[in-house]
């Protein structure tokens, strides 16, 4: 294109694009806000302490130290490893895992036989030093998508073995030698996540046009669809056998979710729906554990009314009930009355009745904050496999949150899995912290200016 001039003709040029516009790397937003999530926790350590002792924790000050230096050391990784990831996202997670501490030591205060705040402090430590390895040593996203059937097989390994051990409380779902036990399903969540990122990455052309047309909906063929199908169809099926129904149902919402993304065809929510209600009709009448929840759940009152006291779920009811808007004071709450769940499968029903409905939503706020960012950095993204991914993660932690608020609120029937950074649980705190630093790479790389090239 030209254009005149006073003095003679200019030539323009009309395609030439525009210089990427760096995105302010904000990591000093980011230390303020991890300042800020450590005070908040040790506020409320500290708020445990005075309501039920009357006096200041005298392990505050080291309680304090050691979160802050975990958050500090967490923070320097991805201030040297991964200058443009989202500011967000690392402050969340500290916030979240303070609070939980605060919760299950406010818990520990009134169960002196079961102190579960030291070890859960020390799966922490190994959460954050996860997350820093991961921060570290993963430059680029796309170096998973090679490793995708050593995922999958790793996977599947770890789901098996735990059929060799022991039932506790009904279900299959640990493993554990020498004292040392560890829930495989969480970490196979992350490594099924990668598998099927990448899969549905490498055939979604085929996935989306190939195959017949049945019902207005295009069918992929067998030979495309097949493999996946029946890496979910093992997974779900070794769930059932350990009775982690909960888990299955993370597995197939996240094999729905991303089978959506990658082909962009919404009749496959229409089919996960109606599978999920077969499979959720199916299980309950041939389960007499699922049932009894099942039974619970539609009558949730019906212990006290045969004069039995109230069970969990009644109980949790009542407690956030109790907690109003407002909340009754950390400390000042009768959570524990719960049983032996109100650490793990029932914490939120601490944070219910002790922060009230305006502490709640700010919990589900900044969970819905960690979503959405994955969701964004999903769109951002242009290789596929590192939108499919971001997408998985982010619908693990939606989908979790979502099956344990719906569970112990009283929405759907109870599933047994833990709150992510809230609840007692080793294995789901060091996942949690594993996602988060895969969502901060995948920031990184959405974020850095010209770092979006398709993948190879």
């Amino acid at each position: 294109m030209t254009k005149a001039g006073t003095t003679g003709i200019t030539v323009v040029a009309a395609d030439t694009p525009a210089p990427p516009v760096p995105l302010p790397r904000r990591r000093g937003v980011e230390l303020a806000l991890i300042v800020v999530a450590v005070l908040l926790s040790v506020y409320g350590y500290c708020a445990v302490g005075l309501a039920r002792t009357g006096v200041v924790p005298p392990g505050a000050a080291g309680y304090g130290a050691g979160l802050g230096v975990l958050a500090l050391v967490a923070h320097l990784a991805v201030r040297l490893r991964a200058r443009h990831a989202d500011p967000l996202l690392l402050p969340i997670g500290v916030l979240l895992n303070g609070l939980g501490l605060v919760l299950i030591y406010r818990l520990d205060l009134q169960t002196p036989g079961d102190q579960a705040a030291p070890t859960q402090l020390i799966w922490s430590t190994l959460g954050v030093g996860f997350f820093i390895v991961v921060v570290a040593l993963l430059r680029d996203h796309r170096v998973l998508q090679r490793y995708a059937y050593v995922c999958v097989a790793a996977a599947l390994a770890l789901l098996t073995l735990a059929i060799l051990f022991p039932a506790v409380n009904g279900a299959r779902i640990w493993i554990r030698i020498a004292g040392f036990s560890i829930q495989p399903g969480e970490f196979a969540k992350v490594l099924l996540a990668v598998f099927f990122a990448a899969y549905l990455a490498a055939n979604r052309t085929a996935l989306t046009y190939a195959g017949r047309r049945v019902w207005r909906m295009q069918l992929p063929t067998g030979r495309v669809l097949g493999p996946i199908v029946a890496v979910w169809l093992l997974s779900v099926g070794v769930l059932v056998l350990e009775r982690d129904l909960g888990t299955s149902l993370l597995f197939f919402g996240l094999f729905v979710v991303l089978l959506y993304v990658a082909t962009g065809r919404s009749g496959w929510i229409a089919v996960g729906l109606l599978l999920a209600a077969l499979g959720a009709v199916a299980v309950g009448r041939l389960e007499p554990h699922v049932h009894a929840r099942i039974e619970d759940w539609l009558h949730p009152f019906a212990s006290i009314e045969a004069g039995q006291g109230p069970n969990q779920l009644a109980q949790s009811l009542f407690a956030f009930a109790a907690g109003g808007i407002l909340g009754t004071g950390l400390g000042l709450g009768h959570s524990v009355l719960i049983g032996f769940a109100a650490k793990s499968d029932f914490i939120l029903a601490t944070a219910g009745e002790e922060l009230g409905l305006a502490g709640l939503s700010a919990i589900f706020l900044l969970y819905g904050l960690v979503v959405e960012r994955g969701f964004r950095y999903g769109l951002a993204l242009r290789d596929p496999f590192g939108r499919l991914l971001a997408v998985g993660l982010a619908s693990i932690v939606a989908l979790q949150v979502f099956v344990i608020a719906g569970g112990v609120t009283g929405l759907i029937p109870l599933t047994g899995m833990a709150m992510p950074f809230l609840a007692q649980g080793g294995s789901s705190v060091v996942t949690n912290w594993a996602i988060l630093a895969l969502l901060i790479r995948l920031s990184d790389s959405a974020r850095r200016p010209g770092a979006h090239p398709e993948a190879p």
